[in-house]
């Protein structure tokens, strides 16, 4: 049995002391992060390995994207795709010794305007997702558990109000229906709503709220996916709220879920 959390950070080495934290206080298994802003030599690593976490596979850049997954069981690098060749660090796979490959997935968040034409960031997230739905299609992933921050909310209830975001990037139709394609064609299982299938789900927050939590005005773009062949061991799904109140958090919160693998 493992739990998994992933997280967007925004900077690792900014926030490394909320990092730690977590790591603290719920002792994940596992940590997927995303949005780490930061060579991998730059990662402050051995702070993390001070709290048992001896395993890292990451890939970084410097001052944008980079994901890092952190863990106190061993894993081994599986390897990373550049999806849309977009040349950036969005995704690493690391592979456990019961052999289950995790991937640590940072779509592009695609701007804020959701028109290809006039806004080329939201046709790199496109073209991004869609390269996602062609390799799943292409090889069918089993054992497997997709994790991280994809930047779109596809549920009516994954926002504060379906109606005014349907024009908003991250939920708009266009963007859940790539999303749902890139699902539908890995077969995959949103864990998270496996477990709690009803109700308003949010792991982000913007900045831009004075009061984030009495606004509460959120979308969850945070997901935990399992292949079909491993769903039915994932559980106790849980999205960590009171994170977004630490001092200068991220604007995403911790999004959990355990295994009986």
């Amino acid at each position: 049995m493992f739990t998994i959390a992933t997280w967007n950070i925004n900077s690792v080495r900014l926030r490394e002391g909320l990092v730690a934290r977590l790591l603290q206080e719920e002792a994940p298994d596992i940590l997927c992060l995303q949005e780490c802003k930061s060579p991998v030599e730059k990662i402050p690593l051995e702070a993390f390995r001070a709290l048992g976490y001896n395993w890292i596979v990451a890939r970084g850049q410097k001052g944008y994207n980079g994901v890092a997954t952190l863990s106190r069981l061993p894993i081994e690098d599986a390897g990373d795709r550049d999806y849309a060749k977009l040349g950036h660090a969005r995704h690493v796979a690391a592979r456990l010794e019961n052999g289950v490959t995790i991937h640590n997935m940072y779509v592009p968040a695609g701007g804020d305007i959701p028109d290809r034409e006039l806004n080329p960031k939201f046709g790199q997230k496109l073209d991004f997702v869609s390269e996602m739905r062609d390799v799943f299609h292409a090889d069918r992933p089993e054992r497997a558990i997709m994790v991280g921050d994809f930047n779109i909310a596809p549920r009516e209830d994954d926002v504060w109000s379906h109606k005014q975001l349907l024009k908003i990037v991250s939920h708009t139709p266009i963007e859940v229906d790539h999303l749902l394609s890139a699902q539908d064609a890995g077969k995959w299982v949103d864990i998270t709503r496996k477990d709690i299938p009803e109700g308003q789900l949010y792991s982000w927050w913007s900045y831009r709220a004075r009061d984030w939590d009495a606004a509460d005005k959120g979308r969850r773009l945070d997901h935990i996916w399992a292949s079909p062949d491993i769903a039915n061991a994932g559980h106790s799904s849980r999205i960590l709220r009171p994170v977004r109140g630490w001092e200068k958090p991220s604007d995403h919160v911790p999004v959990l879920a355990t295994f009986d693998l």
